[in-house]
């Protein structure tokens, strides 16, 4: 029996490991290549496995591709709220904070970025990053309810977040994509989250 336990042990652990061996080779992948040209097979290859390996872990391609996606957001989620400890409640620092996290994330993993906005298309499939995405926008509801000194979230603050996240996203992409290289207008990230925050949320809100 001893044997037994140890044996399924070991077997549990290795499959977790091939499993994840399996989803970091996949993200490395979408990163290098980008999610529409991203193959199992190439993945097998650089995670040291057979190509039938994905398949006791995975459907198919789309639900490794989903992983990684919905590991991205909970990742920049996670950085969000660790950069949020930082700063002080109810202030504009909090505010820029997030929008610092969110282009910070985008311009570290563009290809994951590109591909958890691109899956989250499909509400039916894919209800759980639709989820997650919910309760991120529900923190910086939250967050610009307090700079107005609320604890509960009101119309306002709902539309005051969704230009926050807009222009946020917005210009990841644009950085991302390369389009402010040449840019004739000097830019400079903090002073411009900042400047954003200030007349979205107000200049009456101090910082930290």
């Amino acid at each position: 029996m001893e044997t037994d336990e140890k044996t399924s042990a070991r077997t549990s652990y290795h499959h977790g490991d091939l499993r994840a061996q399996l989803l970091e080779a996949t993200r490395q992948l979408v990163e290098e290549k980008g999610p529409d040209r991203f193959s199992v097979s190439e993945a097998c290859r650089r995670a040291g496995v057979s190509t039938a390996a994905p398949y006791k872990h995975f459907k198919d391609k789309e639900e490794m591709l989903h992983h990684i996606a919905l590991a991205g957001m909970e990742r920049q989620r996670q950085q969000m709220l660790e950069e949020l400890s930082l700063c002080s409640a109810g202030t504009l620092d909090r505010v820029v904070a997030m929008g610092r996290v969110y282009i910070r994330f985008a311009r570290a993993e563009p290809g994951v970025f590109r591909l958890m906005f691109g899956l989250s298309e499909d509400h039916a499939d894919h209800c759980d990053m639709v989820q997650l995405g919910d309760d991120t926008f529900t923190v910086v509801q939250s967050e610009v309810a307090k700079c107005h000194g609320r604890d509960t979230i009101i119309e306002s603050d709902v539309n005051e977040a969704f230009l926050l996240w807009s222009f946020v996203h917005g210009l990841s992409f644009l950085l991302i994509d390369g389009k402010l290289k040449d840019a004739k207008v000097p830019f400079d990230l903090e002073t411009t989250l900042r400047e954003v925050a200030e007349r979205v949320v107000g200049t009456e809100i101090s910082g930290g």
